[in-house]
């Protein structure tokens, strides 16, 4: 929902989060066209498949849950596997962009993971940190 929002500009709510989609899409940014491949995961992928996704993109927004814990609690893990996949000596030694994105949190009810839990893995990890819904 979060990849088609940023490329329609409109909510979908009727969205299956179990099919894996890429997304193409074209963007102004800092005035330049910037073509996009999005890969949107299913999330239910094994070790290799993961690391295959891992190893196909050139930026990640590695996305949780405020409302899932267990969603939070791989932030790290992917992190951990962005970074040693892309430090191969055939990569080079720059390290692709990522963010970390916390979803729902306009469901403050549900909230199982803090604001300020989010902050702080950011910055453990020295990647940024942005809360949306």
């Amino acid at each position: 929902a979060l990849t088609v929002r940023f490329i329609t500009r409109r909510f979908i709510g009727d969205y299956d989060p179990t099919l894996e989609m890429i997304y193409r899409h074209v963007a102004i940014i800092d005035g330049e066209m910037v073509h996009f491949e999005i890969l949107d995961t299913a999330g239910q992928e094994d070790s290799l498949q993961i690391e295959e996704k891992i190893k196909w993109g050139d930026g990640f927004a590695v996305v949780y849950s405020v409302t899932d814990r267990c969603s939070f609690d791989e932030v790290m893990r992917l992190c951990f596997l962005i970074n040693h996949l892309h430090s191969s000596p055939k990569r080079g030694a720059e390290q692709p962009p990522v963010v970390i994105v916390a979803n729902k949190k306009d469901l403050q009810c549900d909230r199982m993971v803090s604001t300020e839990d989010g902050e702080n893995l950011s910055k453990a990890l020295k990647v940024p940190f942005y809360e949306i819904s």
